[in-house]
């Protein structure tokens, strides 16, 4: 009975201490980032995991984005508790958040709400090197591209709705 004890406490220590450890840092380095963006269609909006990854709880997404500026640019808004952080690599715009979404359509099975624009919000010129956090529930629309964009997105998800990748 002591050594079913003793082996009951050894594997409980063993579990708690394997749940404390850290869990290993995730590299995204700058080479595969331009690579992934190089490769993605330059015909339409891009919007595409690099990585998503388990951070203990809920996930985060890096995401490699490409807008041309020749795209119908839709405002959206996205029903979940992620927030998106902008990191521009090339290209200049007005990027549009808050405000309304005019003429909101819902696609079925999608998280994502869209408009041919927003009413009211803040616009402000984002271009490279410029980082912009959108928070949940923030409905954002760029308005004008001066250019072609090329942006990283990255995506805390608390619900975990993101694919590990």
């Amino acid at each position: 009975m002591l050594r079913l004890l003793l082996s009951v406490c050894v594997v409980m220590l063993a579990r708690s201490a394997s749940a404390q450890s850290p869990l290993p840092a995730v590299d995204v380095r700058a080479p595969d980032i331009q690579a992934f963006i190089k490769n993605l269609p330059k015909d339409a909006v891009s919007d595409h995991p690099i990585r998503v990854v388990d951070v203990g709880g809920y996930k985060v997404g890096t995401y490699g984005v490409f807008r041309p500026r020749t795209a119908k640019q839709e405002a959206v808004f996205h029903e979940t508790k992620m927030t998106e952080v902008y990191y521009m690599l090339e290209g200049a715009g007005t990027l549009v958040t808050g405000g309304t979404l005019v003429d909101p359509q819902r696609t079925s099975g999608n998280i994502t709400v869209r408009a041919d624009r927003i009413e009211g919000g803040v616009s402000r010129r984002i271009a490279k090197g410029d980082v912009v956090i959108i928070p949940a529930g923030v409905p954002h629309w760029w308005s004008n591209l001066e250019g072609d964009l090329s942006y990283l997105i990255i995506r805390p998800d608390p619900e975990g709705t993101q694919k590990l990748k």
